[in-house]
């Protein structure tokens, strides 16, 4: 048992970062735009849906809080077979030729953070609206005016969504695979590469990828976790 390649593939991935390889910064940049681009639609649709579920009461309430509950744990294969048959050719989204681009690799990783944010952004709302209403409602404001202090008071709530949002498109494998198929220079995002480099044996650039990986994910995580320390 050598630790031979294991050294040399560390070192080479030293050597790959610290020289901004172009194949390196490209993959890297990539992953970046697609998951900022999932981000922001699941950012763009959760809010609102999460503010009328904390704020309102309506039938089915309680079930649909359930229903995104679960899906934060669904796997990506399964989420992934789903939208892939979606956006195939004679699929219903099939016109829209989504299947094999980023725009469609970062709808799926939408979807697939999308009950993250709306769950995130409602607990943290709700516990907001616990404290605040009564008092804001004392001090004379309106419904409109409670409800807008409520949203800013659970700032730092929805900061957390959106970061562990983006955190989970980042990091995620099946649905970049399924949805993208891992095209040099069109979809190969970090963690496809990975997966692909390290079966044909380039261990230098999967460490390389997988270090930029986790520098990404490492620092979401400490910023999540400044973030409830700040608020706790």
């Amino acid at each position: 048992m050598s630790w031979e390649p294991l050294v040399e593939g560390i070192m080479e991935a030293v050597r790959l970062i610290v020289t901004m390889d172009r194949t390196v910064m490209e993959i890297t940049l990539r992953s970046l735009h697609t998951a900022t681009l999932a981000t922001l639609i699941s950012s763009a649709v959760g809010l609102p849906v999460s503010v009328v579920i904390a704020m309102k009461e309506f039938w089915g309430k309680k079930a649909l809080k359930f229903f995104f509950n679960a899906m934060v744990g669904i796997p990506t294969v399964s989420l992934g077979l789903f939208l892939f048959t979606l956006m195939s050719r004679s699929g219903p989204l099939g016109m829209f030729q989504l299947l094999f681009t980023l725009r469609g690799m970062a709808i799926g990783q939408a979807v697939l953070i999308l009950p993250i944010t709306i769950t995130f952004i409602v607990s943290s709302i709700e516990s907001k609206e616990r404290e605040l209403r009564d008092l804001v409602r004392t001090l004379g404001a309106s419904e409109l005016q409670t409800s807008l202090a409520i949203i800013r008071e659970a700032y730092s709530g929805v900061s957390l969504a959106i970061i562990s949002s983006f955190n989970r498109a980042f990091a995620e494998l099946g649905i970049a695979t399924m949805l993208g198929a891992n095209i040099a220079g069109f979809t190969r995002v970090l963690t496809t590469a990975i997966a692909l480099e390290t079966n044909k044996g380039e261990l230098g650039l999967s460490f390389a990828l997988s270090f930029i990986l986790l520098i990404v994910v490492l620092t979401l995580n400490y910023i999540i976790n400044f973030i409830r320390g700040a608020t706790s």
